[in-house]
């Protein structure tokens, strides 16, 4: 299956555009793509993705998955990409400069780059992780992620469905997993039962997966429900902050709000805390982070901690709960923001989180407050955090603020979503102003 893109020596032509067979799809003139300057400027930079108004002109329809050949003002080379014609981000870029051949080889050597990049960082204490990460690992709409030696592959786009034979045996021959469970975008889920009969959550190789899998995070046994559970079965994004919490946590009452699966609450039980309490509104959630105490009860300080769960919404909770009971609060909500229209209800969500998170802390205590949502910038997140903290009325220092993993790396801004920021307050917590008597 090859793709080829047309000399740089000159000009090419539209009508001179050669035969090529990709993706199991079909002989047919290469599909030619003329992006508008903005675009082209974009791509050119290192950007991954051109939508359908940047477009300038098409020679063809293309097909889900074939591979569109961009040029610029010039008609000249200028990349390549995943052409996917059911989606408004019309071309996933794969490559930028001279023409390629995008072969099986090609492919490989794309993989084993992006494996190389994670090599040596984790020890036998750690056996999950992410192993590509879409496109800052040069796999757009793609991830792969390991848990032990299971591994889920999630796609975001149909334009990967044509590429999944080769994408798949791939992987079979370079990391030769018990299983490989093929996860799948909700917003992708029905065209690609149509289109292939592929369902998300099906095993495309290996044995079948009916429990869930269980793997290591520095030392600590966690299980990811790889078939069904958000994302690829667990949020390995927050590994390293569960572990920096882990190091803050000795006898500190810990609150972990919006819990999921209580990873941060195990982490700061191992870490020494006195009592860890995990609140979410999913009943499943708080039996997962019941059964991660469970799976890790013979560790000497998950033993000592005293586990509670409350199902709740944490908006609703938070107002009722008492003034300085934690010393630790954890705020990890999911993304507040779908779209760019939602960004100003995030901050406001963020900022109502954040204040009344602040006032559920004894002196000393910490707040770790982190945002996955995209549309939120790291720099407004963590200015909104210190603003918050300022008019608190206590004394405050910041022990920092985190990223993401380099397991999850960021080439480009949109790629930038989870960001952490660590506060700890001073004094004791302002008193209640008294109401003028008559």
């Amino acid at each position: 299956m090859t793709g080829h893109g047309p000399s740089s020596g000159g000009p090419s032509r539209p009508a001179q555009a050669k035969q090529v067979t990709q993706g199991g799809l079909g002989p047919k003139p290469s599909l030619r793509l003329h992006l508008k300057p903005a675009a082209e400027e974009a791509v050119r930079s290192g950007h991954p993705w051109v939508f359908d108004q940047s477009i300038q002109k098409q020679n063809r329809p293309g097909q889900s998955g074939e591979l569109a050949i961009l040029y610029d003002r010039k008609d000249r080379f200028l990349g390549l990409g995943l052409f996917d014609p059911d989606s408004p981000l019309r071309v996933r870029v794969l490559h930028v400069g001279s023409p390629v051949p995008v072969q099986t080889d090609w492919w490989r050597q794309r993989l084993h780059q992006a494996l190389q990049r994670r090599q040596g960082r984790f020890g036998p204490d750690t056996t999950g992780y992410r192993c590509i990460h879409g496109e800052s690992d040069g796999w757009p709409g793609l991830v792969l992620d390991r848990y032990d030696d299971v591994l889920v592959l999630k796609l975001y786009t149909l334009a990967w469905l044509p590429w999944l034979a080769t994408v798949s045996s791939l992987i079979q021959e370079t990391l030769h997993p018990r299983s490989l469970v093929l996860r799948l975008s909700r917003n992708i889920q029905d065209l690609a039962r149509q289109r292939q009969r592929l369902t998300d959550g099906m095993v495309l190789c290996g044995e079948p997966v009916q429990e869930p899998v269980p793997f290591l995070e520095h030392g600590l046994l966690f299980e990811a429900d790889v078939c069904r559970g958000q994302k690829t079965g667990f949020f390995l994004d927050q590994r390293e902050n569960r572990q920096r919490v882990r190091s803050l946590a000795a006898g500190r009452r810990m609150l972990n709000l919006f819990s999921f699966s209580g990873g941060f609450s195990l982490a700061a039980a191992a870490g020494g805390a006195r009592c860890a309490t995990d609140l979410d509104i999913s009943a499943h959630a708080l039996a997962a982070a019941r059964r991660h105490f469970q799976l890790n009860a013979s560790h000497p300080k998950v033993q000592q901690c005293r586990h509670q769960t409350l199902q709740a919404d944490a908006f609703d909770w938070l107002p009722t709960a008492p003034r300085g009971s934690y010393d630790l609060v954890v705020v990890d909500p999911p993304a507040l923001a779908r779209q760019a229209a939602d960004r100003d209800s995030a901050l406001r969500a963020y900022r109502q989180l954040i204040t009344a998170s602040l006032r559920l802390l004894a002196p000393r205590g910490i707040l770790v407050a982190a945002s996955c949502t995209a549309y939120v910038r790291p720099a407004e997140f963590f200015a909104l955090a210190r603003e918050v903290a300022a008019r608190s009325g206590r004394a405050w220092q910041e022990l920092g603020t985190t990223g993401q993993p380099f397991d999850h790396p960021a080439s480009f801004p949109e790629a930038e979503y989870l960001k952490c920021i660590y506060l700890q307050l001073g004094g004791p917590c302002p008193a209640k102003p008294r109401r003028k008597a008559g």
